[in-house]
């Protein structure tokens, strides 16, 4: 879901409109989302909270309209489109681009090629260098530039690579199973190229509690609840953690897939001369660590000595 969610975006949105409206003195706001999905839920609730004497108006939502009867209206006032293009509900941003059709509205099909509106266009493989300064992207091939600057320039290469497609389901607010289609091509590298760097910089305590909260955060986000205290307490978590995570990434591009390299950080805990994994060790003798196995395995000698009684 981190790279098919756009609920924060939204969100974000939300709050950006309610300031605006508060700021007009406007009496209502409307917004166009069915009474089927997850949005309606954070305009509203974005509203509600931040905007509370405001008319909330939802048309699509309140008529029941479905989208035969939204293209059906939208003729009748002389809109004209290419409609069978229009099969396809697609929704571009900077993170990525979801894709809905009658195939995502079943378990057992998947979208065609067509249904993706980035095509396979570069078929010979590439290395490409991502730079991370405390956690965020900060050159793309070694070009410094603003963090949004760096994803658009990221999707521009990779997404001919057709890389980071895929079909996602997920739990709605309103407890619904939903499925969409995406791609992501920029997202999912930088989140694996991200992760690569992690594991290499922080503890595995730092990464195991990072992942757990990840969770948390991304439901909570997803499920509109942005404006909780508890974010911003997980944040500044998140934050903490990204101190150490600086360095390269390096990343081979094939059509349709990718390989992560490696990587290069001052704070890369695989250079330690104390050890090397599955070799040698400076810091410890054969009775030290034969003495840390014993001890480190009482608990599990204690639980399996003791008699059954069942």
């Amino acid at each position: 879901s981190e790279l098919t969610d756009k609920g924060y975006v939204l969100f974000f949105q939300a709050i950006l409109i309610a300031e605006f409206a508060k700021n007009l003195k406007v009496k209502a706001i409307s917004h166009g989302s069915t009474g089927a999905g997850n949005d309606q839920v954070r305009f509203d609730l974005a509203f509600q909270i931040l905007c509370p004497d405001k008319i909330i108006v939802t048309p699509i939502r309140d008529m029941k309209l479905s989208r035969k009867e939204e293209v059906f209206f939208l003729k009748s006032k002389g809109v004209k489109i290419s409609w069978k293009k229009a099969k396809y509900s697609i929704n571009k941003g900077i993170w990525g681009t979801s894709i809905g059709g009658e195939e995502t509205l079943k378990s057992s099909t998947s979208l065609p090629e067509k249904a993706y509106p980035t095509k396979l266009s570069e078929y010979y493989k590439k290395i490409i260098e991502l730079k991370f300064k405390k956690g965020e992207l900060f050159s793309v091939n070694n070009i410094k530039d603003l963090q949004i600057n760096n994803i658009i320039k990221l999707e521009k290469i990779s997404s001919k690579f057709a890389i980071g497609r895929d079909l996602h389901v997920g739990d709605t607010i309103l407890g619904i199973k939903g499925r969409v289609g995406f791609e992501a091509s920029a997202a999912l590298l930088i989140i694996k190229a991200h992760k690569l760097l992690e594991k290499h910089i922080l503890t595995k305590w730092q990464i195991y509690c990072k992942e757990q909260l990840s969770t948390w955060y991304g439901n909570l986000l997803h499920e509109a609840q942005y404006l909780d205290p508890i974010m911003r307490d997980i944040e500044c978590f998140f934050k903490n953690t990204q101190k150490r995570v600086s360095g390269k990434v390096k990343i081979l591009l094939n059509p349709y897939r990718f390989e992560l390299i490696g990587i290069e950080s001052n704070f890369d805990m695989m250079k330690s001369k104390i050890a090397k994994y599955g070799e040698i060790n400076n810091e410890w003798t054969s009775d030290e660590v034969k003495g840390f196995i014993k001890i480190f395995g009482n608990q599990m000698k204690i639980y399996h000595n003791i008699k059954k009684y069942d």
